[in-house]
């Protein structure tokens, strides 16, 4: 098995992050321009592909299917021992699922909404070696919402994040955030603030992926001339850093970050 073959995730943890675009061999084109990335076919179909860099997984892009009437968007998976009991515990606290849980090539895959709005996804079985903040994964997922404690007790309770169960996710309070660990580092944060009354409606519960980038003007030079918008670069939440917002040109938001 290669050191990127399948591997059985840490429960609770983020374990992938796809985007569902309209047009995948435009949105191929795109963050290959902007992101580097090289695309090789995965093993969920032809309509499914999986972006490499530095030799290593990074997501997932597929194509929409027509009947879906959905937003583009960059969506955070979480490994599961069980998704219809995950599913279960979702409904139960007042949130929703909205699609799945679903047979999904060697696994189950379900898309989700927490209580405030924000969506993510849910899958059982085995993935990628993929970590975020290692390597060529993700800088970082980051829940923007309006009460971060609130949330963290909703994920917490579907994912058994601070449980008495081994191999899971803890949780700490950092510098007025909820940071999650997986035993080795950290692979999510939570943050509150009052996002309802922010202007922008991009600015709304969700979770964000945070790809890293050297040379953060060059990135961003490249999305607009490749159709995509650009909010202006900013320092990191931790100020360890800087970060732009990103629309591709289907409308989906990630963000890229680059040392100071």
């Amino acid at each position: 098995m290669s050191a990127h073959g399948p591997t059985t995730p840490v429960r609770g943890a983020p374990c992938w992050v796809s985007l569902m675009a309209r047009d995948l061999e435009a949105a191929q084109e795109f963050y290959a321009a902007v992101l580097g990335w090289r695309f090789r076919p995965a093993s969920l179909g032809e309509e499914f592909s999986v972006a490499i860099a530095d030799g290593a997984p990074v997501a997932g892009i597929g194509a929409l299917a027509q009947s879906f009437q959905v937003a583009v968007a960059w969506t955070s998976y979480f490994a599961v021992e069980d998704a219809d009991d995950t599913a279960g515990r979702i409904r139960e606290r007042g949130a929703t699922v909205a699609v799945g849980p679903l047979k999904l090539g060697p696994g189950r895959a379900a898309l989700a909404a927490d209580r405030d709005g924000a969506t993510f996804g849910f899958w059982e079985g085995q993935t990628l070696a993929w970590s975020v903040g290692q390597g060529s994964a993700p800088a970082r997922l980051e829940l923007r919402t309006r009460d971060a404690f609130e949330a963290a007790i909703f994920y917490a309770e579907i994912f058994d994040w601070a449980s008495e169960k081994p191999g899971g996710c803890d949780v700490t309070y950092e510098h007025d955030q909820v940071i999650v660990h997986d035993g080795t580092h950290t692979v999510a944060t939570l943050r509150g603030g009052g996002v309802e009354a922010a202007p922008d409606p991009r600015v709304r519960p969700r979770w964000h992926v945070h790809f890293p980038v050297h040379d953060i003007e060059k990135v961003t030079a490249v999305a607009v001339a490749a159709g995509g918008t650009v909010t202006p670069v900013t320092p990191t939440a931790d100020g360890g850093g800087r970060q732009a917002v990103i629309r591709d040109p289907d409308g989906g938001l990630f963000t890229v970050t680059a040392p100071i």
